[in-house]
């Protein structure tokens, strides 16, 4: 009898277990549809339950960032791009987003260290390094004149 039992609540445990991984995938996917068909709201819902069944998305918080950003939430943005990157410190798309914020805000010694990150992990997205480093390089001067 203690054997049935203990093996009932193992397999009910496995179970729990994977509809718990699913569920998170899940969220994110319909989060992911969402944002596609830009349903922020309701996207940023979804990445938000996926976040809380799975804290180490990374994917999750990196969506999160890209609707702040398109609703110029730009703190919301950053907490959300800084998650990613302790998460996933070679996420490319969450540096090149992290450097065009440091960008915005004249932060051009934080630009140039995500910039030689970048240059180490980029992939898909190595043609923007390359055009905000020549932004960088038309800003700098201007401020060295002053």
């Amino acid at each position: 009898m203690n054997r049935i039992f203990k093996f009932t609540l193992f397999f009910y445990f496995l179970i729990s277990f994977f509809n718990i991984s699913l569920s998170s995938e899940d969220f994110f996917e319909k989060g992911l549809e969402l944002y596609k068909n830009k349903k922020y709201d309701d996207a940023r819902f979804m990445f938000e339950r996926s976040i809380v069944l799975n804290p180490k998305d990374s994917s999750s918080y990196l969506y999160l960032a890209k609707i702040y950003n398109i609703e110029e939430n730009q703190s919301k943005e950053e907490k959300n791009l800084e998650t990613t990157l302790l998460i996933e410190p070679n996420n490319e798309e969450a540096i090149l987003m992290s450097m065009k914020i440091s960008l915005k805000k004249s932060n051009y010694s934080k630009v140039k260290s995500l910039s030689k990150t970048f240059n180490e992990v980029c992939k898909k997205l190595c043609d923007e390094n390359e055009s905000i480093l020549k932004t960088l390089s038309n800003i700098e001067p201007k401020n060295n004149e002053s």
